[in-house]
């Protein structure tokens, strides 16, 4: 008889929901000002998306209440107990309460649904003490302790053993991180699943290299030249984007997304009600991203 693995589960139920109004994050209370752009969940889907993709049957989930994971997971056949209770409104306290509770249980993973945010809070109780897996379903994750996606977590957890790796926990300032300016520092470390193909690596965040540069320069050089009239390009965020723009003489914002139209800017940092707008209005349309934070 197969011994049955206890996983803690917990999700951040405001993580992601700054992303598609454009307020890069949900820390304080940056949430109820997404909340009132419209702003909806996003981490119910990642988390059920995951679980529907679990293969085994020797879990028994230890899981957070209401929102915080308890009315994802019970729409699944898997062995579950309600850990802890939580008022209407929750914030990082609630996070911290049901982890301390959850190691009372004796848990061998925790699995969490959030965002850099929540990572910090959760180092805040376990430290090395406990394996975790993140999910990841916020607008700042630069932390190497999520998977790459849903199903790459459910592959982990699927392929789950004894091996574990330590990872960085990285600190970004959310308010300069709205503004355009982009810093981390190391925060702790979590113990993760040892399984890199899954894993995401850490986002680099220091002042770019002189060959960084020139590789850039080269980048944007080679899509100034294929840059059309009577196109509207949706540029993505990070360096990269932002030496092609400047290129295009535009000042794009650096963390933002923007758009150009026969090289004027006709949007700044938009969020998803003003891409559709554009969308709407512009007939040829083309989107440039690179991949940000040195992957």
């Amino acid at each position: 008889m197969n011994t049955m693995k206890k996983v803690g589960l917990i999700v951040n139920p405001i993580a992601g929901m700054g992303g598609s109004v454009g307020l890069k994050g949900t820390d304080g209370d940056a949430y109820k000002k997404a909340i009132e752009l419209g702003a909806k969940p996003t981490t119910p889907q990642r988390i059920e998306d995951t679980l529907a993709l679990i293969k085994r049957d020797d879990l028994s989930f230890f899981v957070a209440p209401g929102k915080m994971g308890e009315v994802c997971l019970k729409k699944f056949n898997f062995k579950y107990k309600v850990v802890s209770k939580i008022d209407e409104e929750t914030n990082a306290d609630d996070t911290k309460k049901i982890i301390r509770e959850m190691l009372k249980e004796g848990i061998d993973l925790l699995i969490f649904v959030g965002g850099d945010g929540t990572a910090r809070d959760v180092y805040d109780v376990l430290g090395l003490s406990t394996p975790v897996l993140g999910i990841p379903s916020g607008v700042k994750m630069f932390s190497p302790v999520f998977a790459l996606s849903t199903y790459a977590a459910a592959e982990i957890i699927n392929n789950l053993n004894d091996e574990v790796v330590e990872k960085e926990v990285l600190d970004i300032d959310e308010e300069a991180f709205r503004e355009g300016k982009l810093g981390a520092k190391l925060y702790g470390y979590l113990n993760v699943p040892k399984n890199s193909n899954f894993l995401q690596s850490k986002k680099e965040t220091s002042n770019v290299s002189k060959p960084e540069k020139i590789s850039k320069e080269e980048i944007a050089q080679y899509i100034l030249e294929k840059i059309e009239n009577d196109q509207l390009y949706i540029l993505g965020p990070g360096t990269t984007l932002k030496t092609i723009a400047d290129k295009l003489g535009v000042g794009k914002t650096l963390l933002g997304i923007d758009a150009a139209f026969n090289s004027e800017l006709v949007g700044t940092d938009l969020n998803e009600n003003g891409l559709m707008e554009l969308i709407v209005k512009y007939d040829n349309i083309k989107i440039i991203v690179t991949p940000i934070g040195g992957n």
